[in-house]
């Protein structure tokens, strides 16, 4: 089974798309922070957030629940919370598989 690679960084990622661009690692910084924090925005407001190419944000609702403690085996009361989801764009996941 061959080693997998580190991910890569978010200033290895900054680094290759300033490099890519022909902008500094300065504004494509800027850029991801500003992007990040529209798509939270977006997410709360509207429940979900579409990066086109890339994928979706969206809110899910989890209702309560019985689980299961692993360690002994005891039954739980799991609370309803609320959750946010990933979802890959066939065009992304098409390309990757």
């Amino acid at each position: 089974m061959a080693d997998k690679a580190k991910p890569m960084t978010k200033a290895q990622l900054i680094g290759e798309l300033a490099e890519k661009l022909g902008a500094t690692k300065k504004d494509v910084g800027n850029f991801f922070d500003t992007l990040s924090e529209i798509a939270c925005r977006e997410t709360k407001k509207k429940d979900e957030f579409t990066l086109p190419g890339f994928g979706k944000l969206v809110i899910a609702k989890r209702k309560a629940r019985i689980g299961r403690n692993p360690a002994t085996g005891e039954e739980i009361k799991i609370k309803a919370k609320t959750v946010v989801k990933f979802r890959v764009a066939k065009a992304c996941k098409d390309a990757i598989i």
